[in-house]
């Protein structure tokens, strides 16, 4: 029997004198924890969800787990005057963060909107959704915590409890991901050698540089060596004519780069 979210734990650990966090909603089953955050319109309030019934990843796709095995998460917090793109990158860099120290998995992120971890292979554990809102970012995502191979949705996925952590608590993983998100934001809404500091921690993190992509702009699909981010957020590639930078795409990680 897998145990539900406890709001108490969670409030404790969030709402905390120096904390942005002004209160969060915890709910056994919603339609879609970033269509609850958008409604609400109330920035750095938290939405948390045992289960999604209607939750959305990029490009449309549907995201559910089975209740009580993952952390489905959506907040609203202020757009960024610039580099409004580094917002779902570092957010993906924020649960990296959470679920190595939570967890002690070793995490990597996919530009531009997953985190990977590393079972027997690099598989995805979280997906990050981001939506502009008139009063900021609606930041969503779920990660796979407790979930058997027989109950992902896809082959490549894995979840926390397969990459040898049985016994993480979900409300530890909400709150570690949360206040690395909080100090990452921090650094975009900064800008200067904070932001400097983030992106750097983001490329260091980033496995999709470095490695032979295909990559499906909607038109058409390039396999292409992936050799950087830029200051945007953007996806720098090798084409036939030189490098240039893709601002959205689906990427597929195909091999490593040699030198």
């Amino acid at each position: 029997m897998r145990e539900p979210l406890d709001r108490e734990a969670l409030h404790e650990a969030l709402v905390t004198p120096g904390s942005p966090w002004q209160g969060l909603d915890v709910h056994a089953e919603l339609g879609s924890t970033n269509a609850a955050a958008a409604e609400l319109a109330q920035p750095w309030r938290v939405v948390v969800a045992d289960h999604q019934s209607a939750g959305r990843g990029r490009l449309g796709r549907s995201w559910e787990a089975p209740p009580g095995t993952s952390i489905a998460v959506s907040v609203l917090v202020p757009a960024p005057a610039h580099g409004i793109g580094w917002v779902p990158l570092l957010t993906g860099l924020a649960v990296a963060r959470a679920a190595h120290e939570v967890a002690g998995v070793h995490a990597a992120v996919k530009w531009p909107n997953d985190v990977l971890v590393e079972e027997d292979d690099w598989r995805k554990v979280c997906g990050v959704l981001c939506e502009v809102h008139p009063a900021g970012v609606v930041v969503g995502f779920g990660v796979n915590v407790t979930q058997t191979r027989e109950e992902l949705p896809v082959e490549n996925a894995t979840s926390l409890a397969l990459c040898g952590a049985p016994d993480v608590r979900r409300e530890d993983l909400v709150a570690a991901c949360l206040r690395h998100l909080a100090v990452l934001h921090g650094d975009l809404m900064a800008g200067g050698p904070a932001l400097e500091a983030a992106r750097a921690a983001y490329r260091s993190a980033c496995r999709t540089i470095g490695m032979v992509v295909d990559l499906n702009t909607g038109s058409a699909t390039h396999r292409l060596p992936a050799v950087g981010v830029d200051d945007e957020g953007r996806l720098v590639v090798h084409g036939d004519a030189g490098e240039y930078a893709v601002a959205a795409g689906d990427v597929v990680h195909v091999r490593e780069t040699r030198g």
